[in-house]
C-alpha cells in the first residue's frame, strides 16, 4: 500500500488541511493519506499546543467515515521532539509492505536542510509538495524524488483560528462543524 504522511501539529485541524489531504489522495497514486500528529515539532515552540490526544480526537472527528484518510498517533510513542527521519525509520520497519511518502508545503520543503538527517530523507523518501504562496521556487535537492502538486489552498492558518477563538469570534466555516463544536464545548484555545 502506498501511504502519504501528512505531518503537522494540526492545532487545530481546519478545512485547509482537509482540502490538501483529499486533493493529494484523489490526484496521485497514493492509496491513503495519514495525518501524523506531531506532539512537538522541533522547529516550533511547544507553548500554545493543545494536548496531542485532543488534537488527535479532533482529526478523527473531522475525517470520520473517510476511507482514504487516516490519523496516526505514531509520534506519541517516539522520543520528543519528533524528528521525521525517526518516524520514517520506525514506520518502514513496522510496516515493511507499505511504501511511505511525505506530503508537505513548499515552505517546509525549502527548509528541509534544517531537518535532522535530511540527506537520508531525500535519498530514501518520495515527496509530494504542494505550492504555498510566496514559496513558489522549489529547491532542486540532490537525490530528491519530488512530485510538485497544484493543490487548492485556503489562506487560513491554525494560528489565525486560535487568535479568532481568543477574541471570542466564530470559527464557523474555517473548521468542520464537529471540530467547532468540540472546541467550543471544551473551551479549547481560550
Amino acid at each position: 500500500m502506498q501511504i502519504g504522511l501528512y505531518f503537522g501539529s494540526f492545532n487545530p485541524i481546519h478545512h485547509g488541511h482537509l482540502i490538501i489531504a483529499n486533493h493529494v489522495v484523489q490526484s496521485t497514486t497514493l492509496d491513503q493519506v495519514w495525518f501524523v500528529v506531531s506532539p512537538q515539532n522541533p522547529l516550533k515552540p511547544a507553548a500554545g499546543l493543545l494536548n496531542e490526544y485532543h488534537r488527535l480526537y479532533l482529526i478523527k472527528s473531522a475525517i470520520d467515515g473517510e476511507k482514504k484518510l487516516k490519523v496516526s498517533d505514531i509520534e506519541f510513542k517516539l522520543p520528543r521532539p519528533s524528528y521525521t527521519i525517526d518516524t520514517m525509520t520506525y514506520l518502514n520497519e513496522k510496516y515493511p509492505k507499505n511504501r511511505f511518502s511525505i506530503i508537505m508545503g513548499s515552505d517546509s520543503y525549502q527548509n528541509l536542510t534544517r531537518w535532522k538527517n535530511y540527506e537520508q530523507l531525500l535519498k530514501n523518501t518520495e515527496f509530494y509538495i504542494y505550492i504555498r504562496a510566496g514559496f513558489e521556487n522549489i529547491p532542486s535537492y540532490k537525490n530528491a524524488k519530488a512530485n510538485i502538486l497544484e493543490a487548492p489552498l485556503l489562506q487560513i492558518s491554525a494560528t489565525h483560528i486560535r487568535n479568532i477563538i481568543k477574541e471570542g469570534k466564530s470559527i464557523r466555516y474555517l473548521v468542520p462543524d464537529i471540530v467547532k463544536e468540540e472546541i467550543e464545548r471544551n473551551r479549547y484555545y481560550h
